[in-house]
């Protein structure tokens, strides 16, 4: 049975996890443009605006979806008799904080942004000469940033961990 579940536990964080990150780091770019960031963008370009819809219903969609993930994992470090390592326990916490920057901090952050686009409203304040969406891209990029380290520490730790029976 560790063996189903662990063949699900990694299949499911490269199904899941891969399009939010993916998706998530393609954002920050197609807000830009659809907010006409640059010179050469038009802002409130049908196609850009699409492409952000959708690029953030991928990132709920598969959010939603990529839960799999950590149950799969304690079901499998159940089986393995792990739950207690110090590893296993770095990598719940961090795991936790991927998810709460995905949830709490990425997801509202996009819908914010499609929201203000949609509405076509400059924002007050320091960044007053920016284009609507150019502050908020630039903070979904460093937030997707910070989610990707997190899940690329998740996996490290995963594949190299202490006390691995791989002797590798």
């Amino acid at each position: 049975m560790t063996k189903l579940y662990l063949s699900l536990h990694v299949l499911a964080a490269v199904l899941a996890i891969g399009p939010v990150t993916v998706a998530a780091s393609m954002f920050p770019a197609a807000l830009r443009r659809a907010a006409g960031a640059s010179a050469a963008d038009a802002p409130g370009d049908r196609d850009a605006l699409a492409n952000l819809r959708l690029l953030h219903r991928v990132c709920r969609v598969y959010a939603a979806v990529g839960t799999a993930v950590p149950v799969l994992g304690f079901a499998t470090a159940s089986s393995l008799g792990v739950l207690g390592s110090g590893w296993l326990i770095v990598s719940i916490v961090l795991t936790t904080a991927a998810a709460a920057v995905l949830a709490l901090l990425i997801l509202p952050g996009q819908d914010a942004a499609l929201t203000a686009l949609q509405e076509q409203e400059p924002r007050e304040g320091p960044d007053s000469g920016l284009r609507p969406g150019a502050r908020s891209a630039a903070r979904l990029a460093m937030l997707t940033g910070v989610f990707n380290l997190l899940w690329a520490t998740v996996t490290v730790l995963m594949i190299i961990r202490p006390g691995s029976t791989t002797g590798a």
